[in-house]
């Protein structure tokens, strides 16, 4: 199922729950981007936010291998190398948001500046409106 549908069957909010996606810069780095479930990444915006001309979103079959983690349940915590990564700028909008654990099916709820300290993050717009 997508995460729409896991969000809203436990009862969470689909625009707190954020899924994780590994992307490759034209330069050749990795990186990681959390986006709500029910929206698209803008690829434009997101290479802006990293300062890359353009990215493209990494294969699947190239995810468990950079990562460690499978498609559908990669979390931006515990990478096999932590990635710069970036969430999207409503993440600040909320006490607590959440992420994958780690499997599918698996999220852990946090707060978002905590989250971001962690990960040495930042923010930025990277939806397709």
């Amino acid at each position: 199922p997508d995460g729409v549908t896991v969000a809203r069957s436990l009862g969470q909010d689909p625009e707190r729950v954020f899924k994780t996606l590994v992307t490759r810069g034209a330069s050749g780095g990795y990186y990681v981007f959390d986006i709500p479930v029910a929206d698209t990444l803008d690829l434009k915006k997101a290479a802006k936010a990293v300062g890359e001309k353009s990215i493209a979103m990494l294969h699947s079959r190239d995810l468990l291998p950079l990562t460690g983690y499978v498609h559908g349940g990669c979390s931006p915590i515990g990478m096999k190398k932590q990635f710069p990564t970036v969430f999207h700028e409503s993440a600040l909008d909320y006490d607590a948001i959440y992420i994958s654990a780690g499997k599918i099916g698996a999220q852990v709820e946090l707060a978002p500046g905590d989250l971001l300290g962690l990960l040495r993050a930042s923010t930025a717009d990277l939806i397709v409106k």
